[in-house]
């Protein structure tokens, strides 16, 4: 533990910190974008497939106040898209992780729901949309479906196996101090198997991101994929990088919101993974 945590502050340069951290992340953000206007306003780069930050900044701007398509503004678009991705993920989660707890503990019925998950998770999301539209329609209910159905195998597999990665000695410890079944699950198994919940649900975010994108192009105006394909037809290669940046910020965003949930729910988790490490 000594050596893990000797060998951390070694490898970072005298004086370091967070802040120090930060402002060298914003720095280098500031060059590139500062090489990147250089670059577009000498010609270096086409204006039309890399347009200069200068630009893209009058684009959100304009999509702010005027919208893209007329009328319907950035903050429309980021609305929608945050309700879908919402609904689907808080969906996927409420199914997926008691379903994870109750198959990772029983061996039969992990040994049987294995080749299905398997199966299942193999087909990749955006190839069911036809599907999903023949079936629920172009409605909302179809692309939440979609993100729930992306979703929800991911985080099962991993409340599976952070059931079955539990140490038997502490269970078995549990069992020698009286520990009744509902005890045991929820002092031993819960707590051990949480982080690797948390692992499933954060790769499960970022999944939800990229289906969303594929299952907002097709019958709505709302929704940052929406804002993407209107300016794919309309070559509006700003607009389309507007909406890839807003996507990006708003996953950010739910990734440092899940991290932080992760550090108030399990503040030991980061102790532990610095030990491993």
């Amino acid at each position: 533990m000594r050596t893990s945590t000797v060998a951390s502050s070694r490898s970072q340069p005298p004086g370091w910190s967070g802040r120090t951290e930060r402002a060298v992340g914003a720095l280098t953000v500031a060059v590139l974008l500062a090489a990147w206007e250089l670059a577009g306003r000498a010609g270096v780069l086409s204006a039309y497939h890399f347009p200069e930050p200068s630009r893209l900044a009058a684009t959100i701007w304009d999509l702010v106040v005027v919208g893209f398509p007329v009328g319907v503004t950035v903050w429309q678009h980021v609305g929608a898209t945050a309700a879908r991705i919402v609904q689907g993920y808080v969906l996927a989660a409420v199914l997926a992780i008691p379903l994870g707890l109750v198959v990772g503990g029983v061996r039969a019925l992990d040994q049987a729901s294995a080749p299905i998950i398997t199966f299942a998770r193999s087909v990749a999301t955006i190839s069911l949309l036809p599907l999903a539209v023949a079936w629920f329609g172009v409605g909302e209910l179809s692309r939440v479906l979609l993100i729930a159905y992306g979703c929800s195998w991911v985080i099962l597999t991993n409340v599976i196996e952070g059931v079955k990665s539990v140490d038997e000695e502490l269970i078995r410890a549990g069992r020698m101090l009286g520990s009744t079944p509902r005890q045991l699950f929820t002092r031993v198994v819960l707590p051990a198997s949480t982080p690797r919940i948390f692992a499933g649900m954060k790769v499960a975010l970022g999944l939800a991101f990229m289906v969303i994108v594929g299952v907002e192009m097709i019958g709505t105006i709302k929704g940052l994929g929406a804002l993407i394909m209107e300016a794919r037809t309309f070559y509006r290669s700003d607009a389309a990088m507007v909406g890839m940046v807003f996507i990006a910020l708003f996953g950010f965003a739910l990734s440092r919101l899940l991290d932080r949930l992760e550090r108030v729910l399990l503040p030991w988790s980061g102790s532990l993974e610095e030990v491993e490490r």
